[in-house]
């Protein structure tokens, strides 16, 4: 499918899609999630929590927040939806950013492992990278684990360290403590 044509019928399907589903279009394929379940969110709160009282800088989280990311080959644009996209809360990072914003400003973004966890585990890995967004934390349910990625470059990311559930996670700075993974179990 031409990507014009592609592009263009992904946005009117974003502008009509159910409430409660969120669609993006990920190299070149469009998605359409249905509501994540109560783990899952349990999983975000704990970061976020997190995040919350012991970064170093205070920052800013958006749920499902809409990012523009740049076209990998010859697809269109990506359109991703991160679970989390977090940002330095002083530069108003999400007042006034449209509904697909651009990454420039974002931290990392956080995504919970569901039906689909490939996407998550590497599809979007690579999208983020990509985009250049310094860090990406995957909490991965299924082999309950957390990774973080960082040192983004072309089309992944250079460094990767993983932690079972129940141990620590080291996040570099702007954050700058260490996560603690044994709620998310």
């Amino acid at each position: 499918m031409e990507n014009a044509i592609l592009l263009e019928l992904f946005l009117e399907l974003d502008a009509s899609t159910p409430e409660g589903l969120r669609s993006e279009l990920i190299d070149g394929e469009i998605v359409v999630s249905p509501p994540p379940e109560g783990y899952h969110a349990h999983c975000l709160s704990e970061i976020w929590r997190q995040v919350t009282l012991l970064s170093a800088t205070r920052m800013s989280l958006s749920g499902h927040k809409g990012l523009a990311v740049p076209r990998e080959g010859g697809r269109p644009p990506g359109h991703v939806i991160p679970d989390a996209t977090i940002a330095p809360r002083e530069g108003r990072p999400f007042r006034g950013a449209p509904a697909w914003m651009p990454c420039d400003d974002v931290a990392m973004v956080v995504e919970v492992t569901s039906s689909r966890a490939d996407i998550d585990r590497i599809t979007k890995r690579h999208c983020y990278a990509r985009a250049g967004i310094p860090l990406y934390l995957l909490v991965d349910r299924e082999h309950e684990t957390v990774t973080l990625f960082s040192e983004p470059a072309d089309e992944d990311y250079g460094d990767a360290h993983t932690t079972a559930f129940g141990k620590t996670l080291p996040l570099p700075e702007p954050f700058a403590f260490v996560l603690e993974t044994s709620e998310l179990g």
